[in-house]
């Protein structure tokens, strides 16, 4: 089905936030803090069942370690947060229910499957801007072995893996949204679901690709700037595979990113070193990276604006089963920071 002139006019619009990332924490596995980002942190479990008995629970207290920790870092307590947004790769986004289910605040469940960090940050930025609130979280994760039982087969099978796969995240972000902070959410714009018949469950990079790069197009001409005023431009997670097709779709368009542009799945993984193929995915892969890594160098000043665009998959156990095209979503968000820090 064509969207109407009308509809498109519509999906155009960028959405001017007023609203900032008071603190943000992460909760990761082996993995993850055996690589290049290991050190940024704040917590992590060599065993990867931060003291749980199945995978499952394992996510959720990551997720109810990594919101307490942002909780500490801004020394707020649960009762000065008015909304929760949260979400993951579970079925009916159990992770969050069950990992949030001690907190006294109201909750929002979200499913955008990789684009869930960035989906959950743009509502708690629209519901603080607006005025509904004061003060709301965002909170999401992943877990390497919950996703492959529900999604493709239990690690004990040993299904050899594509080339194109990603290594699903063992980890948790956790992001405090309020009026005041160090770094701005200044700018939105939400994605559009892009399906371009991408069937391969191992293959999620070239699935979402076109959303990002529907995405990217849509916020440079509406905006009227160029890649170049930015210092990055970030997806999460495209992995290696899918990062390449966003940067050749978007040259087909005359758009050139590739000097600001990187993934946080390239990122959050040594590829050779520790062989994760096309690179990381999963809700908790952008959200631990903005959380340890992009949100401490705009706080420092290492980078002063970036585009943050997260990229999901939209499919299920079901929908894979009866071999149904993968549909793509991707959700952006400028991230500034605050300008009379910059002084």
């Amino acid at each position: 089905m064509k969207r109407t002139e009308g509809k498109r006019n519509m999906a155009n619009r960028i959405i001017k936030l007023s609203a900032a990332i008071v603190a943000a924490a992460s909760a990761v596995g082996k993995y993850e803090y055996e690589g290049p980002l290991g050190d940024t942190f704040d917590l992590h479990d060599s065993t990867d069942k931060f003291g749980m008995k199945t995978w499952e629970k394992a996510e959720s207290e990551m997720q109810r370690l990594a919101f307490n920790t942002a909780l500490a870092k801004a020394s707020v307590s649960e009762r000065e947060v008015e909304a929760l947004f949260a979400g993951d790769l579970l079925n009916q986004c159990v992770g969050s229910s069950y990992g949030l289910l001690d907190f006294d605040i109201p909750y929002f469940g979200l499913y955008g499957a990789c684009s869930t960090a960035a989906e959950s940050l743009m509502l708690a930025a629209m519901t603080c801007g607006a005025g509904y609130v004061s003060s709301c979280a965002a909170v999401t994760s992943s877990h390497y072995c919950a996703a492959e039982r529900q999604y493709r087969t239990p690690i004990e099978y040993g299904a050899q893996r594509s080339p194109t796969a990603q290594w699903t995240v063992t980890g948790a972000g956790a992001f405090l949204v309020g009026r005041d902070g160090r770094v701005r959410l200044t700018e939105a714009l939400p994605g559009i679901v892009v399906e371009k018949g991408i069937n391969d469950a191992s293959n999620m990079g070239a699935a979402m690709a076109p959303a990002a790069a529907d995405t990217l197009l849509r916020y440079f001409r509406q905006s009227d700037t160029s890649p170049e005023e930015f210092d990055l431009i970030v997806t999460g997670d495209l992995g290696f595979e899918g990062g390449s097709i966003l940067c050749e779709l978007l040259l087909a368009e005359g758009l050139d990113i590739r000097s600001r542009y990187n993934d946080c799945g390239m990122m959050i993984y040594d590829r050779e070193r520790q062989d994760m193929h096309a690179g990381g995915s999963g809700c908790g892969c952008s959200a631990v990276v903005l959380a340890s890594h992009l949100l401490p160098r705009l706080e420092r000043g290492e980078l002063r604006q970036i585009l943050f665009v997260g990229t999901g998959a939209m499919m299920s156990p079901s929908s894979i089963q009866q071999g149904l095209a993968i549909p793509g979503i991707a959700h952006l968000l400028r991230l500034e920071r605050e300008k009379e820090m910059m002084r």
